[in-house]
């Protein structure tokens, strides 16, 4: 179920920036410089083009499985947690200290110009 409303929730979706961009251009940004006294959801009137009335109901069809999504989500993850649906927990492997040297041995990296094995200095 939540995956054929997620498809028309897509689908809507996608129809809705099509309706969009396929709408003629009023110029100004938020409805300033349009003639006619203001028009559209700006004066609180209804869309007076086809378009205008497509987009609303893309719009309102588009905000209603958003709803639906939210609801089907929140009843898939109802009365369980992220620990239940671990199961059972694995065994930690053992980390064990790395090995110190030996008596006298230096913890400092070798010299440069020092080419044979790791082996104490004599200073």
């Amino acid at each position: 179920m939540e995956n054929v409303v997620l498809i028309i929730h897509l689908l809507l979706a996608l129809s809705l920036i099509g309706a969009v961009l396929l709408q003629r251009s009023e110029g100004g940004g938020l409805g300033m410089g349009s003639s006619g006294g203001g028009n559209g959801a700006m004066a609180g009137r209804a869309p007076g083009t086809a378009m205008g009335k497509v987009t609303w109901v893309l719009a309102i069809a588009f905000i209603c499985t958003s709803i639906a999504l939210t609801i089907i989500a929140a009843e898939k993850s109802a009365g369980s947690s992220v620990l239940d649906r671990i199961g059972a927990p694995t065994p930690v492997p053992e980390v064990t200290a790395p090995e110190t040297p030996t008596e006298g041995g230096s913890l400092l990296p070798p010299a440069a110009g020092d080419t044979g094995p790791l082996t104490p200095r004599a200073d």
